[in-house]
């Protein structure tokens, strides 16, 4: 199966949700008179990053009740979205969420399951922990998502490729910190090795969608990319500004590396399990 995915690597308005709204649907009408079948956009592409005490103004529900998740869902009748917002649970809750909307239905949703607290991050006053890792079946195959920190850590995408994911998708809002002597961005080079390697390893396709733009003196770099299932570059959006990316994603690729790297089909979950069992038991004593 072929089709064509783009990345919307925006740059949002704090706390403006029609503003973002507005820039979403330029961004998918763009996108659907270029030919793309899925559009992606970044972690928080609804509310911007830094939201701290305005988070349970910005919070949305992810349902057709919702009058912003309406134009959303009514936007998916011809285009696949994964949109980043605020989510708020029955219980008033707040996650960092990612959603992927189609044909009108809200297929997924995403909590983020790590919330950094350290150096300029401050998640964890704000939010709460995710609690569930899975794919899940869309109409190009099955695809797992997860939100910049989730990917710092090894175990959620290694869980999403043990459930039957062949597409990470990767969102984030990654502010720039470090240079080295390229000169690049030093938080721009460890965030492709990453995508870079969980592409090799798993074998796999590799989506990240990362914002752009200034927020309360942050500065996201963007770069956004996607690499194929043997780690090769398939195409890279340009840094510190606004674009909408395509590339044609062909999953017959998947056939072809597995037969080459059966990585997959080797992999011993039994003695996983067994061994974290162990570990478990020995921490818990």
């Amino acid at each position: 199966m072929k089709f064509s995915l783009a990345i919307a690597q925006i740059s949002t308005v704090l706390g403006e949700i029609d503003t973002n709204l507005a820039k979403h649907r330029a961004n998918i009408r763009d996108a659907r008179q270029q030919g793309a079948d899925l559009l992606v956009f970044p972690e928080l592409s609804m509310t911007g990053y830094v939201l701290q005490d305005l988070t349970p103004t910005v919070a949305l529900r992810p349902r057709r009740e919702d009058p912003v998740f309406r134009v959303l869902l009514e936007e998916s009748k011809a285009i696949d979205l994964v949109v980043g917002f605020v989510d708020e649970d029955d219980r008033h809750r707040f996650f960092i969420s990612a959603a992927y909307l189609s044909k009108g239905e809200v297929v997924y949703v995403h909590h983020k399951l790590y919330l950094p607290t350290y150096g300029l991050f401050d998640e964890g006053r704000f939010f709460a922990w995710g609690d569930k890792i899975s794919a899940f079946e869309t109409r190009f195959g099955r695809m797992g998502i997860l939100i910049c920190e989730d990917f710092w850590h090894v175990s959620p995408p290694y869980l999403l490729w043990l459930d039957g994911a062949d597409m990470f998708l990767f969102t984030s809002a990654s502010p720039g910190r470090g240079l080295n002597q390229a000169p690049q961005l030093e938080s721009a080079r460890w965030v492709e090795l990453v995508n870079q390697a969980y592409a090799s390893m798993f074998t796999s396709f590799v989506v990240h969608a990362n914002r752009v733009g200034y927020e309360d003196g942050l500065n996201f770099w963007g770069g956004s990319a996607v690499f194929d299932p043997n780690g090769e570059l398939m195409i890279r959006a340009p840094q510190h500004q606004e674009a909408l990316s395509f590339v044609e994603i062909d999953t017959n690729q998947l056939h072809r590396t597995r037969a080459r790297l059966p990585l997959l089909r080797d992999e011993r979950t039994g003695l996983i399990q067994k061994e974290l069992n162990r570990i478990l038991e020995h921490q818990i004593r």
